[in-house]
């Protein structure tokens, strides 16, 4: 089932900020065609989230706000987990906030559309009750535990396996406007995790890895952030189209004053900061551009992977 929010047209401003019916949601998301056979492939998708909680609605008869309550929130004890509204500060709620030159206010999703995708408001402690509960059998049957941890193409039914060394893990992401979440529960040591943020310069990931080294007593290396102010001419011998025969994408390097900037296929720029004469990163999804203007290639490393581009 293709996901909505993967068309740009529906992550804009105009759409998401207004309220959306249960009729206009089923509307939208029908309207595409599936994205591969079923058992075929496996991806992540905002809609089905969203038509689970319409199915939830009509097996109990009431609001999805109301079935959170009851089934999960009130069991739990959790004290801030809630079907979410508009943001309001003064219910010591945060905005969320992404970071371009200086940090700028992100756009508030009307919940109505996300629904069980990610209307939910919580914090790490809740997320930590939550998924001890989970794994102790006050939510659902341990066979229906063990199903969600049944892995198919590294996805299990709403959690997914999140290894650590030899330690194995279950647990989740999430990201809406500019908040983002990761949640982790290793049943071997009882140990849950969870790190909740509403604006991201440097990757959760990279916290989450720092504190299982700490908890697991593994080596970590901390990171540094000495970043290089280089001269516009410089920078200039970057600029230009880069493609790959690795992977079907091109990258755009440009210049702002002195600021590098990457642009993929189809994708929003982004800034790069220089940590070497030749070496970039972009922290928020774990970049790093190394150039070599005498092959006029550039190195794309991310994930542990690197793909050689030419210019």
């Amino acid at each position: 089932m293709h996901n909505f929010t993967n068309e740009e047209n529906l992550r804009s401003d105009v759409f998401i900020t207004k309220p959306k019916s249960e009729k206009e949601m089923i509307a939208i998301i029908s309207k595409f065609k599936s994205d591969f056979d079923p058992n075929s492939k496996a991806e992540y998708s905002n809609s089905n989230y969203v038509l689970l909680s319409y199915i939830l609605e009509k097996i109990y008869k009431k609001s999805y706000s109301v079935v959170l309550d009851s089934k999960i929130i009130t069991p739990l004890g959790l004290k801030n987990t809630y079907f979410g509204n508009n943001t309001k500060n003064q219910n010591d709620e945060a905005y969320s906030y992404h970071f371009t030159d200086k940090w700028e206010k992100g756009t508030d999703t009307d919940p109505s559309i996300p629904m069980g995708a990610g209307a939910i408001v919580s914090n790490p402690t809740d997320l930590t009750l939550f998924i001890e509960g989970l794994f102790n059998g006050k939510i659902v049957s341990e066979k229906s535990l063990s199903l969600m941890k049944t892995l198919n193409q590294n996805f299990g039914m709403g959690m997914f396996e999140v290894p650590y060394f030899d330690h194995k893990g279950y647990g989740h992401t999430g990201g809406i406007d500019d908040f983002r979440s990761i949640l982790a529960y290793y049943p071997n040591e009882k140990l849950s995790v969870a790190i909740t943020s509403n604006g991201m310069i440097y990757p959760n990931n990279n916290i989450l890895k720092c504190a299982l080294s700490s908890y697991f007593n593994k080596p970590f290396e901390m990171p540094t952030f000495n970043l290089l102010e280089l001269k516009p001419e410089v920078l200039d011998l970057y600029t230009g189209q880069y493609s790959s025969t690795e992977i079907p994408i091109k990258i755009d390097i440009t210049r702002n004053e002195n600021k590098l900037f990457a642009q993929a296929t189809g994708q929003p720029a982004f800034p790069l900061d220089a940590t070497e004469t030749n070496i970039f990163k972009f922290d928020q999804a774990g970049i790093v551009l190394e150039f070599n203007t005498n092959k006029k290639q550039m190195v794309l490393k991310q994930g542990g992977k690197e793909f050689v581009f030419s210019k």
